[in-house]
């Protein structure tokens, strides 16, 4: 019986011991997450060692062993070299910069592009690397605006397209002196849009009544809840039409040799179809161009990570959610499917 309650004891204070384990590595994950969360600032990598670290690993395998150890001697010798001297490789900067509705990351672009003109001059560029599916006019207005700042410091900005740059995305890739584009990678859709779901038959039907007060003929015009009238619609279009001219004439500035009334009808174009329409300038994917500036350039991904509060990093979440299933539906109605 001793035996037992010695065996039990044993297995019992193993338990406690895994279960405290595991207690504590859990604390710690949360508490480094939160740690990673509430840290703010500017992160800088030199990302030539990643294509060069690359590389040479493949090297290393497929090369003879003299052969390799000949070339790494080489690389070594022409760092050494180049350290010495006083020359300095121009510089590339690379900002990411990944669209929501809201454009979300702006905040983080202004203090990336901030940090950048501080210490860039005209031998150096500027790469972006967008994706960038449209959303809210004023907001995308303003990234936009925060890519104009570098053009007006006539430092070269190259925009880099893999995935898509549409309307609002599009309205950020023109200011671009150089776009790059992925060959399927969507562009344009130069228009604007407006939808709303009205429930004033549902509301009738049950007998709710919708009251709205305003002061100001056009205060509102189209609503959820109230009748709309054809003079409201009216309105409503010519506020669109309005936005839609502003828009072309951002686009016109920057890409003065656009055909507009080609260009900018709501269509978007792949890759290769918007090289010749004038969208784009360039065929090669991100991958491509980083690769080949590594080469000659000293390439900084710039990353500003700003502190969230834990109740803006749930609501962030949960509009990452819904604008997740708003891109879904906006595939859904563009993008065509490749049989299988």
């Amino acid at each position: 019986m001793i035996e037992f309650f010695t065996d039990y004891g044993l297995f019992l204070l193993k338990a406690i011991t895994i279960v405290a384990a595991i207690v504590i590595v859990m604390a710690s994950a949360a508490a480094a997450s939160r740690k990673a969360a509430n840290q703010e600032g500017l992160e800088v990598e030199w990302i030539n060692k990643k294509y060069e670290d690359l590389s040479n690993s493949l090297k290393r395998v497929v090369m003879k062993k003299s052969d390799w150890k000949a070339a790494a001697k080489a690389d070594k010798e022409r760092h050494k070299a180049f350290e010495k001297s006083d020359q300095q490789k121009p510089r590339s900067f690379v900002i990411d910069f990944k669209g929501d509705l809201k454009a979300s990351a702006v905040p983080s672009l202004r203090e990336e592009v901030s940090a950048i003109l501080d210490v860039a001059d005209e031998n150096d560029e500027v790469i972006v690397r967008l994706e960038n599916y449209g959303g809210v006019v004023h907001e995308h207005g303003l990234a936009a605006s925060q890519l104009v700042r570098i053009r007006e410091r006539r430092i070269p900005l190259i925009v880099a397209i893999d995935k898509v740059a549409a309307s609002g995305g599009y309205l950020m890739a023109c200011v671009a002196s150089h776009i790059v584009a992925a060959p399927f990678a969507i562009l344009g859709s130069i228009g604007v849009l407006a939808q709303i779901p009205n429930f004033n038959r549902m509301l009738d039907s049950h007998g709710v009544d919708f009251e709205q007060i305003t002061a100001g003929k056009y205060k509102r015009t189209v609503t959820m809840f109230g009748e709309n009238t054809d003079e409201d619609r009216a309105k409503l279009k010519e506020e669109l039409e309005d936005v839609h001219a502003l828009f072309k004439e951002a686009v016109h500035r920057f890409r003065p040799g656009l055909d507009l009334e080609k260009v900018a009808t709501g269509e978007h174009w792949y890759g290769t179809r918007a090289l010749d329409l004038g969208l784009a300038d360039e065929l090669q994917t991100s991958d491509e161009l980083l690769t080949r500036r590594s080469k000659d350039r000293e390439l900084y991904k710039i990353t500003y990570k700003i502190k969230q509060p834990l109740q803006k990093r749930l609501l962030a979440q949960a509009d990452s959610a819904l604008e997740k299933l708003d891109a879904s539906a906006w595939r859904r109605r563009f993008e065509s499917r490749l049989p299988r």
